[in-house]
């Protein structure tokens, strides 16, 4: 009776390793899928990444190799003429810095002011609320070529034309940012601002102290798509700024590029790398608030 025991003991012990095996198999994805998923998405990131790397090999050729072979992964002689032109020659700091003001006062407008409507839209309550987040939505779908000429109007007739401040006032606040911070407030919990104004806090210490610490993720996010749009704003700086001590990096490169017979791609290139540094540095420096933003939304 012993060993018959022992026997029946021992056979459950026996199965449950092969049980977890098979569990563990099962549930385990199959080494030829995983090896397909990293070459495609391998492949994915080498055909988005490729063509700025041909954009940086291009800058740093020459004029006439770039012309012979423009496609060539390893230039015959480096150069960098292209960025010491713009530099020594064409004075590309100054429209860098004319491009940088206006997109650190935009963020910043955006930041602040897409905040306070978003904190008014969300917890407040006032006669219209409704009607103006509809408003706000509504503008939200309007093209901006619909608004571009009344737009250009106002400006004008404030004296703004040719001026910084004419550059980043028409997008100092923008539907999309009261939208996005608006959206996130609302899932802030109300037990926070009862206890603060249970401490003797006003709404505007309420916003500052306690609203703007938990927005980081948002505000990353609004940071991040306000500075590529303004950076990469062409149309509005083309029509206001009229003089060349006002004109913003792209509209330098789109200018200067262009030489008496043919476009001087060399340049063009060198500049565009200029242009998208910034961009790439803001990016890498944000994405985890950037994608931390994307992951809370999507769970909401």
């Amino acid at each position: 009776m012993t060993t018959t025991t022992s026997a029946t003991e021992q056979a459950p012990t026996s199965e449950v390793p092969r049980r977890r095996r098979r569990t563990g198999a099962g549930m385990a994805t199959p080494m030829p899928l995983q090896i397909t998923t990293y070459i495609l998405l391998t492949a994915g990131v080498v055909l988005y990444v490729m063509p700025f790397v041909i954009m940086i090999i291009n800058s740093l050729k020459t004029e006439g190799e770039l012309l012979r072979n423009p496609v060539g992964l390893v230039p015959a002689e480096i150069t960098f003429e292209n960025y010491t032109r713009w530099f020594q020659e064409l004075n590309i700091q100054q429209f860098f810095g004319t491009s940088l003001l206006v997109a650190i006062v935009t963020v910043a407008g955006n930041v602040v002011f897409c905040s306070m409507v978003g904190y008014a839209m969300a917890k407040m309550q006032f006669p219209g609320k409704k009607l103006l987040f509809s408003l706000v939505m509504l503008t939200l779908m309007v093209p901006g070529t619909v608004t571009f000429v009344p737009l250009f109007v106002l400006v004008s007739r404030l004296g703004l034309v040719n001026t910084v401040p004419g550059l980043f006032l028409p997008f100092i606040v923008t539907p999309l940012g009261v939208f996005l911070m608006r959206q996130f407030i609302m899932g802030i919990p109300d037990v926070l601002m009862e206890a603060a104004r249970i401490d003797g806090a006003k709404e505007g210490t309420i916003f500052f102290r306690v609203i703007l610490p938990l927005c980081g993720a948002p505000l990353a996010t609004l940071s991040i798509l306000t500075f590529l749009g303004s950076w990469n704003q062409f149309l509005w700086p083309l029509v206001a700024a009229q003089s060349e001590k006002m004109y913003t990096l792209p509209i330098a490169l789109t200018l200067f590029s262009k030489g008496q017979e043919a476009t001087n791609y060399g340049l063009l290139l060198a500049g565009s790398v200029l242009v998208v540094t910034p961009i790439v540095i803001l990016f890498l420096f944000l994405q985890r608030y950037f994608v931390q933003s994307v992951v809370s939304a999507g769970v909401k």
